[in-house]
């Protein structure tokens, strides 16, 4: 069978539908990140968001993709959660966190995760041109480096994907 990020939405079967029970505790969280994803509309960002939870499932921080917005091409939504994150909790350590995001993490943001600490990573869309948790690489889980995170992908995939796919028809 082919990788999930090659097969389309349908036919995954990683991005169980919204009550598939390894969702559920993520759907507030992926609906706060989707709100953020849709604020970067108003400054040409692609519309990708990210939320920080601590371990009771608490909001910590949240991040959108502000490339636009500050010419900082490191401006992802997941780095700038996860600074809030540290910022907020006064430490770099966020080892008992989870990030949440729209798409799937890229390499520099999943790698910024795993710098991090961060145990869970949660996202919506796959990413089949530079998603590095499960699809065109798997840096979250690699065996090779020395931290590694859960991924529970797909949570309201289709909501996800949608937004992404809005904004790049607008531009096509």
């Amino acid at each position: 069978m082919p990788h999930p990020s090659r097969r389309s939405r349908s036919q995954r079967t990683i991005g169980a539908p919204v009550d598939h029970p390894a969702h559920r505790p993520f759907v507030p969280a992926m609906e706060r990140a989707l709100a953020e994803a849709r604020a970067c509309l108003a400054t040409d960002d692609v519309p990708v968001g990210a939320v920080v939870l601590d371990a009771s499932g608490a909001v910590v921080a949240v991040g959108r993709n502000e490339r636009q917005a500050r010419q900082d091409p490191t401006a992802h939504a997941e780095v700038l959660a996860l600074r809030a994150a540290a910022a907020v909790t006064g430490d770099w350590h966020l080892a008992e966190h989870t990030l949440v995001v729209t798409l799937e993490p890229c390499p520099m943001c999943a790698g910024a995760a795993l710098a991090a600490r961060v145990p869970r990573i949660v996202f919506g869309a796959w990413d089949p041109k530079a998603g590095a948790s499960g699809s065109v690489y798997d840096i979250a889980r690699d065996r090779r480096l020395p931290h590694r995170a859960e991924v529970v992908a797909g949570v309201l995939e289709d909501e996800c994907a949608a937004v992404l796919d809005a904004f790049f028809a607008e531009r096509r």
